[in-house]
């Protein structure tokens, strides 16, 4: 069983560029020595997300927190338990 996390960070207005570069230099490494996979998104709204997936048996971690001042709210994450997997072709 594989659980994914779901890790979202809405930037203060105008930072979304630091708040990406941050998440690529910070969060992604720190996660990415433990989890089975990661991968790195933004969005409009100058939104990060980060989604790890954990292979059973791993203890999860929580990437580290971002720097009040990049931050337009706290962030946000959730945990998913892996049903089902289809893949094309």
């Amino acid at each position: 069983m594989t659980e994914a996390v779901m890790w979202e960070a809405k930037a203060a207005q105008g930072r979304g560029a630091d708040l990406l570069a941050w998440a690529r230099e910070q969060a992604l490494p720190a996660l990415a020595a433990a989890a089975g996979r990661v991968e790195l998104f933004s969005a409009p709204g100058e939104r990060v997300l980060l989604i790890s997936w954990w292979p059973q048996g791993v203890a999860r971690l929580a990437p580290p927190q971002p720097p009040a001042g990049l931050l337009a709210r706290p962030v946000h994450h959730w945990a998913f338990r892996s049903e089902l997997v289809v893949e094309a072709g």
